[in-house]
């Protein structure tokens, strides 16, 4: 950037946002230039307070992040607001500072990342106190190795505020209670430390045991957690909003011990921000004061005002980096789990909703007919067998409908149950049922039997909250009972109007013609669709016990012969098209390159990066496209885990490939 100072505008102009203020003013990179807020009194108060001009006082959010004058979006609402305007402003073209907590859970986390890298606007989340100079200070002790080898680190957030059920301390559509408001400082600075112990910039915990006090409001009041890392050290952490604790950080190494007499707030935020480190080694204690006339909030303005100017947008602040942050709400949640604190944006009657996941000007997922379904099915369908609580699964739903799908995979013994029983809590939520087409699936190995599916099914219905199965098929085939046991058991469920179609999953094209000409004979209702792997890597070692793949010549002649139709699970090959540092995320026995290495396949992926470098796309767009662009009815399963990756695919629908293309891909020519 040429310019030499960031004008900043403040969403919400409560108490935090006076400090921030303050500490622009301070500032030689930053400069406040406008004001958002509903409340009228509040916006011009704060207006007058700081000069802003008349025509930058703005009573609509939308309006400051439209605004031409502002660069960068300070954020200071309360926090289930965080994500959702995070993200209008970075769709708005503006660099955004959050507050903590930058989202309600880590999906909400990553979902705000994802949208900063696709605008390439700097996204950070404001803990002020990791700019001051004292945290630097003590990063250089513990690299000196004055104290030794770290063992124990204790430090707390803890104040005492009256119960008032409107507080946003104590109200949970507030996001009310310590872990959310102020526990983020104290697993911040333990993972910090932790990380530092090890040169690295952070660590995880290995191990979140916790307790505390859920108060009258269902909100946490008081919370300790007991953590432990993988270098060994362990920490104690705790929070509160009712009661006041000792808020240091005593950190005990092998030969000594330091403690930060004031790790969060030094100065009280008016200013100066002096602040005092004692080291003790060897029973001898000495005090450190860092002396410095500037108020708090000044350090975290000008940081992030000078990261905006330099241009390192992409999440590697030292202040707090984008996976210091992921890493942070991770823990956040664990903690809330222990102590049985379920958010409002988890909550099943009210599951956050985030807007914006998906670009405005997007490749809508096209939708096709099939025969015996109501409405059209997305030619896409997502894969619901890895969100474990409906606030994270909402978010990537929501942005799947608002990608064009309308399809939905599930299975009845994905995630022991739950993760139908979510999939049925947003369906509920969002009022959705007859806008969606739910696949239902049920049957798997070792309970593959005409008895288990009536009864499976029926449970489904109930954990889904649906009346009806559009598309039902049977996860697994077991060879030890007569084919037309099944389908009488599939006809029956369909005469009572309780599925629209139905098929195989992991079937041999023998049995599943077998199967269809029992039906034929019978007069009843045979099986119209094919549910096996159909990815342009040939699977080469089955993903899971008893997975059968399509992509073989026998295969592909019969579905082109009689136009069967064909839902591809794992139709991106678990990732194998994916460039080499993504490809292999998966555990190492069900890889891209443990299921789907070979000579061939590595050709097939190197004609598709070739094609995909042509038209300015991804091999894996290349390998989505090949999947839609067979000559037989072809739906692809994806298993996006989140909006971003939803986002990646969307460039795959564009591409329409010819059949002497498909053929080549497929080593066919």
């Amino acid at each position: 950037m040429t310019q030499k100072i960031v004008n900043w505008g403040i969403i919400g102009p409560g108490a935090i946002a006076n400090n921030f203020a303050d500490g622009l003013a301070q500032s030689t990179s930053g400069k406040l230039v406008a004001i958002a807020s509903q409340n009228n009194s509040r916006r011009q108060n704060f207006g007058d307070k700081y000069a802003i001009a008349e025509n930058a006082r703005f009573n609509t959010y939308e309006d400051l992040a439209n605004s031409s004058i502002v660069d960068a979006v300070y954020i200071s609402t309360p926090h289930p607001m965080h994500a959702n305007l995070a993200i209008m402003a970075l769709r708005a073209g503006k660099h955004v500072l959050v507050e903590k907590p930058a989202g309600m859970s880590l999906a909400e986390v990553v979902a705000v990342q994802e949208v900063a890298t696709q605008e390439n606007r700097l996204w950070m989340e404001a803990y002020m106190y990791r700019c001051h100079p004292q945290i630097a200070r003590l990063l250089e002790i513990i690299a000196s190795g004055e104290i030794g080898a770290i063992h124990h680190i204790t430090t707390r957030f803890g104040f005492a505020a009256s119960f008032d059920a409107t507080s946003r301390l104590f109200d949970p559509a507030l996001g009310g209670g310590g872990i959310l408001d102020v526990g983020g400082y104290p697993i911040s600075l333990v993972r910090l430390i932790a990380g530092a112990a090890i040169n690295q910039p952070f660590a995880e915990p290995t191990t979140f045991k916790a307790t505390g006090l859920l108060g009258k409001s269902g909100v946490d009041e008081v919370a300790f957690g007991l953590l432990t890392f993988a270098n060994g050290i362990t920490a104690e952490i705790a929070c509160a909003v009712v009661r006041n604790m000792h808020n240091n950080c005593v950190i005990e190494g092998e030969s000594g011990i330091i403690e930060l007499v004031d790790p969060w707030v030094p100065g009280r935020n008016a200013g100066p921000s002096d602040a005092t480190i004692n080291i003790t080694v060897n029973g001898k204690t000495r005090s450190e004061v860092l002396r410095n006339p500037k108020m708090l909030f000044t350090f975290e303005a000008e940081e992030v005002s000078r990261t905006i100017l330099r241009g390192d947008l992409q999440g590697t602040s030292p202040a707090m980096s984008w996976a210091d942050s992921r890493g942070n709400a991770a823990a956040q949640d664990k903690w809330r789990q222990e102590l049985g604190y379920v958010a409002c944006n988890e909550n099943p009657a009210t599951p956050s909703r985030l807007n914006h996941l998906i670009p405005q000007k997007h490749i809508a997922i096209p939708h096709t007919t099939l025969p015996g379904l109501n409405q059209p099915i997305s030619r896409l369908v997502i894969g619901c067998d890895n969100k474990d609580d409906v606030g994270s699964g909402a978010i990537i739903w929501d942005a799947w409908m608002d990608a064009g799908g309308n399809a939905f995979d599930t299975g009845f013994v994905y995630g022991g149950g739950n993760h139908e029983r979510v999939l049925g809590q947003w369906i509920k939520a969002r009022k959705v049922e007859k806008n969606i087409t739910v696949i239902v699936k049920g049957a798997h190995t070792p309970y593959c039997l005409p008895g288990a599916i009536t009864a499976q099914f029926n449970q489904s219905l109930e954990r889904l909250q649906i009346s009806h199965a559009p598309i039902y098929i049977m996860h697994r085939d077991n060879l030890d009972v007569p084919v037309g046991e099944f389908v009488e058991e599939l006809h029956a469920l369909k005469t009572q109007g309780l599925i629209g179609i139905w098929g195989g999953s992991n079937w041999s094209i023998p049995r599943f013609v077998e199967a269809v000409d029992y039906a034929k004979k019978h007069k009843l209702t045979a099986p119209s669709l094919l549910n096996n792997n159909l990815s342009l890597a040939v699977m080469e070692k089955p993903v899971w016990q008893g997975c059968v793949t399509s992509n073989t010549a026998e295969t592909l002649n019969f579905l082109r012969s009689s136009n069967t139709i064909h839902l591809s699970w794992s139709s991106q090959a678990r990732g194998y098209f994916l460039p080499e540092d993504l490809r292999n995320r998966l555990p190492e026995d069900t890889s891209p390159e443990t299921c789907f290495g070979s000579v061939k396949n590595a050709e097939r992926r190197r004609r598709a990066e070739a094609m995909a470098k042509e038209r300015g796309v991804s091999a894996h767009n290349i390998a989505t496209a090949w999947v839609l662009a067979q000559s037989f009815p072809s739906l692809a399963l994806v298993g996006p885990r989140s909006p971003g990756e939803i986002v990646s695919t969307l460039p795959g629908l564009n591409i329409n490939l010819t059949a002497d293309e498909v053929a080549y891909l497929n080593l066919e020519s």
